[in-house]
């Protein structure tokens, strides 16, 4: 039997890379988004779900619905992130004097609930074989290694998800056994996401999807299955909380 694996953010850069990924090494990918996936293609191999809005009913309903379709997870990877909003004018705050209510909700909504939300529904299909479950966050989210400050809300709102994460591995390990959660850096990647701060990133530190996707593949395989939570960046090594 093929492992299942469930990739959310299937429309960004990152996110179709991991199901190219993940296909090509004979999985089965059930794929979601909340956006079109554009250039996407159903295969045998490949499901593709549209979830508009990823609030709890929603996400609840979906994953009551592969459960009933006997649908058992190998590996989860959550891709959704937000760092910026041009047409709402949201951007990475510089000073204190940046923060506005609209643009924390936004962060804390897209970077902490979502992901915290399919992790609280997650628990009741993952394999009891052995299971991994892994978020996109980022270095800025560690407190300890924190020393330029700004970026209050992206800061806070990955910092946020760490300790979602960290906490949730608690009671999973409980609940499900053989399982990993893992929190992980991917560092520069040339997304959407990232293409107003690309200028200041030297050539050979902008990763491509293709590649984020291989090393964190490449790294979930080398981990310690007996550490329940491990944080770690694109080149494997671990990352502060």
């Amino acid at each position: 039997m093929k492992n299942k694996v469930l990739v959310v953010g299937a429309s960004g850069g990152i996110g179709a890379a991991l199901i190219e990924q993940y296909r090509s090494m004979g999985n089965d990918v059930i794929a979601v988004s909340r956006a079109p996936a554009s250039g996407f293609e159903q295969t045998d191999s490949v499901t593709y779900y549209q979830i508009p809005t990823q609030d709890d009913k929603h996400i609840g309903e979906f994953v009551q619905q592969l459960a009933k379709q006997g649908v058992v997870l190998s590996a989860v990877v959550i891709t959704t992130g937000f760092l910026h909003n041009e047409e709402n004018a949201i951007h990475p705050e510089k000073r204190l004097e940046d923060i506005n209510e609209a643009a924390l909700s936004a962060y804390f909504g897209t970077n902490s609930i979502t992901p915290a939300l399919w992790l609280k529904h997650l628990v009741n299909i993952v394999s009891k074989e052995g299971s991994t479950l892994v978020c996109l966050s980022a270095r800025v989210g560690s407190i300890s290694d924190n020393g330029l400050g700004g970026w209050y809300g992206y800061r806070a709102s990955k910092a946020a998800l760490n300790m979602f994460v960290k906490t949730a591995s608690v009671e999973y390990k409980r609940r499900v056994k053989n399982t990993m959660l893992v929190c992980y850096h991917p560092g520069t990647v040339d997304t959407g996401l990232s293409k107003p701060f690309q200028k200041n990133v030297v050539a050979k530190k902008l990763f491509t999807p293709e590649f984020t996707a291989k090393q964190l593949i490449t790294h979930l395989s080398q981990l310690d299955r007996e550490q329940v939570c491990h944080f770690i960046d694109w080149n494997g090594e671990v990352v502060t909380w």
